[in-house]
């Protein structure tokens, strides 16, 4: 067969492009790739950076400043980030250390993802660490108290975006929505710190605070569920209805109440389960895992992601594993949540601020009244004089994670540009950085009751004080009292992950521990007085048994005359 010369050119024309077809993608290939590992290794990079930036600068902060951790840890991203010294172009990456993101994003998408990670484990965390019994049990004066900061609050916060922001006419507009959220959070965790310092965490004013500020956390977080819902109607160019306002408030509270009551009734089924996994890590590896699908599903419903973590974490706060998935996850939580707080300082774009500082102040001092006046006014009415009303103010004031949660989910739907995103942090830098000095000059004086109340007798409970030579003996009869009460059915909560503050409880029954340094301080109502001392009693009678058993097994000396002389005789056969 004799084929014609336009065969033969065609044939080579196909494997010519065929070549050239395989050898485009293996280039493409090749350099997605490359860009593939050039961004994973600069992701490692900068979270070296941020991690010992965050570290140190957060204990520059906490311990030569006295000021809240957090704070530093924003300080480190603000300096570190994009709009400062991260913009400078390195050599051996080819570009600055924290390019700018796409978009709205000062910040790279994976950086950014990781961010949105360690919020989830915040949040979860948070609901571990949420003291439910203690709230219900104050939840009248608290609830009030709480409701009344988190309505003033919001209204001052979208009030002075219409008047003062330009292109803000609307209260439902997106901007003066979030700066409404914005103003209610509540930090649990700063003024639960000034209240242990200053041996005010069962007074009245303690209790109701704590309640308070439980209630100003879920309340902000339904909020930001609502805010978000409107925020993707209006930024997507749609009008949102007073009955789409009402469906968003009914979605959102219902998916709150709902999933919330089905966590906490399952929650010991679910107890069980996990516990048949008969290894401690895997049970909190588990958890963990469930706090970061129920947060999915909370982003599938429309609401925020960090809504789903802190219902699975609030659901297992009651169960006896409560504790220890605290102490699993908190090695976790000491590594992602610093990496949260700065990547949170990275997105304050300081030129823009620079536009808006006036409003700034104007919003911080705003948001400052609302919490004094919102919550004091309430608990004036509730039965505590002027001086307790503004204690319980004062210790609302303090902002925290729930404020950059807020102001980070904002800035990253659209609804809030970089400047407003600059008054959340001078907002939470002007609050945390008053309230404490503020909350405890209010605890000089007298009572802050009017008169004898329900309050009272917690006031004028019991107070059993320990005194030991070290804290690591304090620290092994704090674990003993502890073991004690959880064998006789008590639950035990750890307050605070970094200090020594414990809620003991069953069922009417409240004991509060605390350990400083050498010194065990436990409190109760006097209605407990016997039970505890009897408790505290047994166990120590039991140590002093224990301690006297052991010195007649042998002497120290002569135990380690033996340990030294079997450390000599095994290095001279090491040396013959």
């Amino acid at each position: 067969m004799n084929l014609s010369p336009h065969f033969y050119q065609k044939r080579w024309l196909i494997f010519f492009l065929v070549f050239v077809f395989v050898g485009l993608n293996t280039l493409l290939a090749q350099e997605a790739k490359f860009e593939m590992g050039h961004k994973m290794t600069l992701l490692v990079i900068q979270l070296a950076i941020i991690v010992i930036a965050a570290r140190f600068i957060g204990l520059l902060f906490s311990q030569l400043l006295h000021q809240p951790r957090v704070l530093g840890e924003l300080v480190a991203g603000m300096v570190i980030g994009p709009y400062a010294l991260g913009a400078i172009s390195l050599p051996f990456l080819n570009g600055p250390l924290f390019p700018k993101g796409p978009g709205f994003l000062p910040v790279s998408p994976e950086l950014y993802g990781l961010a949105v990670v360690a919020s989830i484990v915040l949040l979860f965390m948070s609901g571990l660490e949420t003291d439910l019994p203690t709230f219900l049990r104050f939840s009248v004066v608290g609830s009030v108290v709480g409701l009344g900061g988190v309505v003033l609050s919001f209204f001052l916060g979208t009030l002075i975006a219409v008047l003062l922001l330009p292109g803000v006419n609307s209260f439902l507009s997106p901007a003066a929505l979030f700066l409404g959220a914005l103003s209610t959070a509540t930090s649990v965790g700063i003024t639960a710190r000034i209240l242990n310092e200053r041996r005010k965490m069962s007074s009245p004013e303690g209790v109701t605070i704590l309640a308070g500020a439980v209630l100003d956390d879920v309340l902000g977080i339904v909020i930001l569920a609502i805010v978000v819902g409107i925020s993707r109607v209006q930024i997507g160019g749609s009008e949102v209805e007073w009955g789409h306002i009402g469906t968003i408030a009914l979605k959102a509270f219902g998916f709150w109440v709902i999933a919330t009551a089905l966590g906490i009734l399952s929650a010991n089924r679910l107890t069980r389960g996990l516990k048949r996994l008969r290894s401690q890590d895997a049970i909190a590896g588990v958890a963990l895992g469930l706090a970061l699908f129920v947060a999915g599903l909370a982003e599938v419903a429309g609401l925020a992601m960090i809504i789903g973590a802190y219902i699975m974490g609030l659901s297992l706060s009651q169960t006896d594993i409560a504790s220890e998935l605290r102490n699993r996850i908190h090695g976790v939580y000491n590594f992602l949540v610093p990496v949260f707080f700065c990547v949170m300082g990275m997105m304050v774009n300081f030129a823009a601020m620079k536009r808006i500082l006036v409003f700034g102040v104007i919003y911080a001092l705003l948001a400052i009244i609302g919490k004094v006046v919102g919550c004091g006014l309430p608990a004036y009415l509730m039965g505590f004089n002027w001086r307790g009303a503004f204690r319980v103010g004062a210790g609302m004031l303090p902002r925290g994670e729930v404020t950059l949660i807020i102001a980070g989910v904002g800035l990253s739907a659209g609804a809030i540009g970089s400047d407003l995103f600059g008054v959340a942090i001078v907002t939470l830098l002007i609050a945390s950085l008053i309230a404490p000095s503020l909350l405890v000059k209010s605890f000089e004086g007298g009572s802050g009751l009017r008169k004898e109340t329900l309050l009272k007798k917690e006031e004028a409970g019991c107070r059993i004080k320990l005194e030991f030579p070290s804290f690591h003996i304090a620290s092994f009869i704090r674990n003993r009292i502890i073991e004690a009460f959880e064998n006789e059915e008590f639950f035990v909560h750890r307050l605070n992950i970094d200090g020594m503050i414990y809620h003991i409880k069953k069922e009417d029954v409240f004991i509060t521990l605390h350990q400083k340094e050498g010194m065990i301080e436990l409190s109760a109502s006097e209605d407990n007085r016997a039970l505890v001392s009897l408790i505290v009693m047994e166990e120590i009678l039991a140590l002093k048994d224990l301690f006297e058993a052991v010195q007649k097994v042998k002497k120290p000396e002569m135990v380690c005359e033996e340990l030294a002389s079997g450390l000599l005789s095994d290095e001279e056969e090491k040396f013959n």
